[in-house]
């Protein structure tokens, strides 16, 4: 089972666009994925259009106490399930606190072998659930905005995992890009020669994305021959061939 996080610390950069449209895109290929909300503002959990519950309660999940079967939901995407979040999904920073690293991963040991990937959207905060991810997933894959602020902030994360020596690969790429702005195409030129591990797969601004809300559904389903949908499933790709053993 391979985990990957959608994560940044900065927010409005299509991170949880990025985590169900990338979930889909891999069910699509026939992996058995587990998409897991951990935002408490439960966006994922919006899209995919299931209850905001977490059934059993947060702490009896993080104390791996939850019968799987019940926490976890399906969607109406085939090979797609869902561990959702609700506003509750704020106490697991603190559950977290006590219990040692990688425990996200830990918490999964009894459907391991039900998923090939599991994908997670954290909230964009430094935390101690962001820091139990660090040590629990195979990548960070970083949605970058092409601006300024975007890109330092990119930089304070590589800041914090190197000073809490934390070897966590770091795959930046960029979203909402405008190609007709000049500072977009400088700070994607840029972030191409300093990252050496950026996704070369870009994203761009569109219309069609902020409609997931109102379809509430992945754009392979409502929109699958727009741009955004098919950059969405080259990145998928340059994930998919990173992941491989």
């Amino acid at each position: 089972m391979r985990m990957v996080s959608l994560y940044s610390i900065k927010g409005g950069v299509g991170k949880t666009a990025s985590a169900v449209n990338l979930a889909a895109e891999a069910a699509n290929m026939g992996l058995r994925v587990l998409l897991w909300d951990l935002d408490p503002q439960a966006a994922t959990t919006f899209y995919l259009q299931v209850k905001p519950r977490i059934r059993g309660g947060v702490e009896k999940l993080v104390k791996g106490k939850s019968a799987w079967e019940k926490v976890i939901r399906t969607t109406a995407l085939d090979n797609l399930d869902l561990l959702p979040a609700s506003l509750a999904s704020r106490e697991m920073d603190h559950l977290l606190e006590k219990r040692g690293t990688s425990h996200l991963r830990q918490m999964l040991k009894e459907v391991r072998k039900e998923y090939d990937l599991v994908v997670l959207d954290c909230p964009p905060t430094l935390s101690h659930l962001s820091e139990n991810m660090f040590t629990s997933v195979d990548a960070l894959l970083v949605p970058v905005v092409p601006t300024t602020l975007s890109l330092r902030t990119l930089e304070q994360l590589q800041q914090f995992l190197d000073d809490q020596d934390l070897a966590c690969p770091l795959w930046p790429f960029v979203t909402l890009a405008d190609r007709r702005r000049s500072m977009h195409l400088e700070v994607m030129e840029e972030l191409g020669n300093d990252w050496p591990l950026r996704l070369s797969t870009v994203i761009p601004a569109a219309s069609v994305v902020e409609r997931m809300g109102l379809e509430r559904a992945p754009l392979c389903e409502f929109a699958p021959s727009t741009p955004a949908s098919k950059a969405y499933a080259a990145l998928w790709q340059e994930v998919e061939q990173r992941l491989r053993p």
